[in-house]
């Protein structure tokens, strides 16, 4: 579904991708791990189209994307931290997202319910906490239907029930036939909901394998010990 192609991208005199090459299919949980500015944001934003990279491609069903603007409707995003504008309340951010994508005729509004969203519709985004803004961005990623989801620490701030709720939905549109690609530092919640891990280092793809695999290699049963052995094998 997606096929990233020797993506590379510097700023300035920092390489940030160094030729990174993956690709990622329907129906699968990707997790994207790494230590702090090893490359994992850069990419997520490079497939967004919010970063053009140097040099590389990368398609979606087989057709590049680079300085396209169409295929981006077929993505949901949840960024680590959602900015909204302050003075704006719930209703009238969920009511500016839904205008601009009045196309979309299968609205997703599961996650505004399991939230109970409605019942704070006139709070200001400006008045909310970090994890309730967390379940406005989560209900804004999941609720056009999109073939593509990129989760940013989607659980970070979320409270545990909140979380539990949230990973439901991520196995739930799994289950369905979508990509889900998720970038987080929990390895629990990692083995939960993702099928594979890829992980960055400097820029480049250290390795992309799928949990059992890593398992196996590294003949560990928790992920994080596994993924905690490969690592300090190839260094």
């Amino acid at each position: 579904m997606i096929a990233i192609e020797n993506l590379r991208k510097s700023y300035g005199k920092l390489q940030v991708l160094k030729n990174v090459s993956a690709s990622f299919e329907a129906g699968r949980a990707i997790s994207i791990i790494g230590p702090n500015a090893s490359g994992k944001t850069t990419m997520s934003k490079c497939i967004l189209g919010m970063v053009l990279p140097d040099g590389g491609d990368i398609k979606i069903d087989g057709e590049s994307v680079l300085k396209k603007h169409a295929y981006r409707s077929k993505i949901g995003y949840m960024p680590q931290i959602g900015r909204y504008p302050e003075n704006m309340k719930i209703r009238q951010v969920i009511g500016m997202i839904r205008d601009i994508r009045k196309d979309v005729k299968q609205i997703d509004e599961e996650l505004i319910g399991l939230y109970g969203l409605e019942a704070i519709y006139e709070k200001r985004m400006g008045a909310l906490s970090g994890g309730t803004k967390q379940k406005v961005s989560a209900a804004l990623a999941f609720m056009f239907n999109p073939q593509i989801l990129i989760l940013d620490e989607p659980t970070a701030g979320l409270d545990p029930v909140s979380a539990e709720i949230l990973k439901c939905k991520i196995l739930k549109e799994k289950r369905s036939g979508k990509l889900i690609m998720i970038t987080s530092h929990i390895m629990s919640e990692i083995e939960e909901v993702a099928d594979e891990v890829l992980c960055l280092m400097d820029g480049q793809l250290k390795f992309h394998e799928t949990i059992a695999g890593i398992k196996a290699q590294a003949n560990e049963e928790r992920l994080s010990r596994a993924i905690a052995k490969i690592m300090n094998e190839q260094d």
